[in-house]
Formats: structure tokens, C-alpha cells, sequence
């Protein structure tokens, strides 16, 4: 079981504290949306999400609910701060990534707030490590405002679909091309390589698709090089869950389920690239 944190010394309440009997579950997320240096952590009582942005055009966010950690408490309505992601993920994994089997590190992560920095207590087979991790003021952060009524297209898909699909289409080429469609071809992923064109068609009966929610025939484009980071979280998930809205933003929701058969949720949006698409379409 995890430790007790000790009282901060200078008697100011933590705004934050939280426990996880194995660190690899937040380590692993997080790798998922490692993309960038730096994140935006938000905490509520509901648990804890992760943001990463890059170039205002891509936007990754790992949801950690409360009720992973054994314990989770948040003393205010909402706690806000910026960090270097690589530095914490050196932390949380300063034990190794490859511990003996039956070995886990146990964590307690700890915040006092504005301008203090993360604590975090590491112990593994007797052996605690503290690390301190500045914090910094968040940015803003993009609202790419996709709520559940403007979704215009949505399928969910079995991960391993998307995984094959990543590993046969062309990645030489610079947009990956995405139609939905109420009708044929239901769901095609199509690349313009150096090798000429590729087409992947799932049609809505395959046993890959878990549900298919269509309403209008939608063709985008989207820079792979923007979605290649949201292929951690597609190597570590399930299942998948594409949407799209009016204006052809895209929603990558991936449903990861945890050595303890806990499920948390990585969701990556993604611009249309309107340049190519108004010129190729």
C-alpha cells in the first residue's frame, strides 16, 4: 500500500494529494500524450487531466478518474498548474521501467499550490525517493469546444483496426484523408505517398466496428505528422472512438484499460487541414 506523505513543513494544507499503489498507471498514460515538453495538469474531485498542445492545432488530454488513485483529494474546486512532463515521467519512473515481477513503485503526489512545486514519494522494496518538480503559470489552453450535440459523425472502432491500418497506409505521405459517410464507403483512411495512393474502407458490418453513428458524408484532411503523437495512446488502447463535427474537427477518444483492468481515457482533437482540402477536394 502506498505511504503516508509527511506534513508540509511550513503548515500550509496540500491542495492536493494523491496516492496509486502503482506508478506505472499514471507513467504509462502519460507517455501516451507525450508529445511536448511541457503539460497542463487540472485536478477536481472527479480526478485529474493532463494537457498537451502543440502549433494551437493539436490538442491531447489524459483523464485519470479519481477513483484509480487510492486516494484523492482536492481542497479547492479546481487546482491548476503547468510542468515539464518529461522531467516527471524521468521521476515517476526513477526505480526503472522494468522492475522485478511482483515489484511495483508506489506513489504519493503531493501539492501545496500556487508557486509551490510537485512533491512526489516514490518507494520501492523499502527504498523511498522525493522529488521536487517546479510548477509553473498554465497558458491558456486551446477550447476546441466539441461537445456530444455538434458531433456530426462518430464510429467506435476496435483499436487493433486502427493499428493495422496505421502499419499498411502510406506514412510518406503528408495528410492522412478520413470519409465518413452514411452510405459507401462508410469509413475510409486514404494516403498520397511517394508510392501513389492507398485506400482502407471498413464497412459498417465489419466485426472491427463497435458501433457506426453517420448522418452526412464528410471528407477531411489532417496533417499526419500532427496525428503520429496520438499513436502512443492507440498502441496502449482498446478501443477507439472517431468523431468528427460541422467544421471537420476531429476527435480521437481512446479507451485504455490498465494492468488492473481499470479504464482511464486519452482524447486527442485535431484541426482539418484547410489549405489541402479546399485545393484536393
Amino acid at each position: 500500500m502506498p505511504f503516508s506523505a509527511p506534513p508540509p513543513a511550513s503548515g500550509q494544507p496540500y491542495v492536493l494529494s494523491a496516492s496509486l499503489d502503482n506508478a506505472r498507471h499514471l507513467s504509462s498514460l502519460l507517455r501516451a500524450v507525450h508529445f511536448q515538453d511541457h503539460a497542463t495538469c487540472f485536478a477536481t474531485a472527479n480526478g485529474l487531466r493532463v494537457t498537451v498542445e502543440d502549433a494551437k492545432c493539436i490538442q491531447a488530454n489524459a483523464f485519470i478518474q479519481a477513483d484509480i488513485f487510492q486516494e484523492f483529494a482536492v481542497q479547492e474546486e479546481s487546482v491548476m498548474f503547468r510542468i515539464n512532463l518529461s522531467v516527471l515521467l524521468d521521476c515517476l519512473t526513477i526505480f526503472g521501467t522494468g522492475s522485478l515481477p511482483g515489484t511495483t513503485t508506489a506513489l504519493k503526489m503531493c501539492y501545496r499550490g500556487y508557486g509551490y512545486p510537485l512533491m512526489l514519494f516514490l518507494e520501492e522494496g523499502g527504498v523511498v525517493t522525493v522529488c521536487k518538480i517546479n510548477t509553473q503559470e498554465p497558458d491558456e489552453l486551446l477550447d476546441f469546444d466539441f461537445c456530444s450535440t455538434k458531433v456530426v459523425n462518430k464510429i467506435i472502432l476496435q483499436s487493433e483496426g486502427l493499428r493495422e491500418a496505421f502499419a499498411e497506409l502510406d506514412m510518406t505521405s503528408e495528410v492522412l484523408q478520413i470519409t465518413m459517410s452514411p452510405d459507401k464507403p462508410y469509413f475510409r483512411l486514404s494516403t498520397f505517398g511517394n508510392a501513389g495512393s492507398a485506400h482502407l474502407d471498413y464497412p459498417r458490418d465489419s466485426d472491427l466496428m463497435e458501433a457506426f453513428h453517420c448522418n452526412q458524408t464528410q471528407t477531411n484532411r489532417y496533417k499526419i505528422s500532427l496525428l503520429k503523437p496520438s499513436t502512443k495512446a492507440l498502441a496502449l488502447s482498446c478501443k477507439v472512438s472517431i468523431r468528427t463535427d460541422a467544421q471537420g474537427f476531429l476527435s480521437l477518444q481512446y479507451m485504455i484499460r490498465n494492468e488492473d483492468g481499470q479504464i482511464c481515457f486519452v482524447e486527442y482533437y485535431c484541426c482539418p487541414d484547410e489549405d489541402i482540402t479546399e485545393a484536393g477536394l
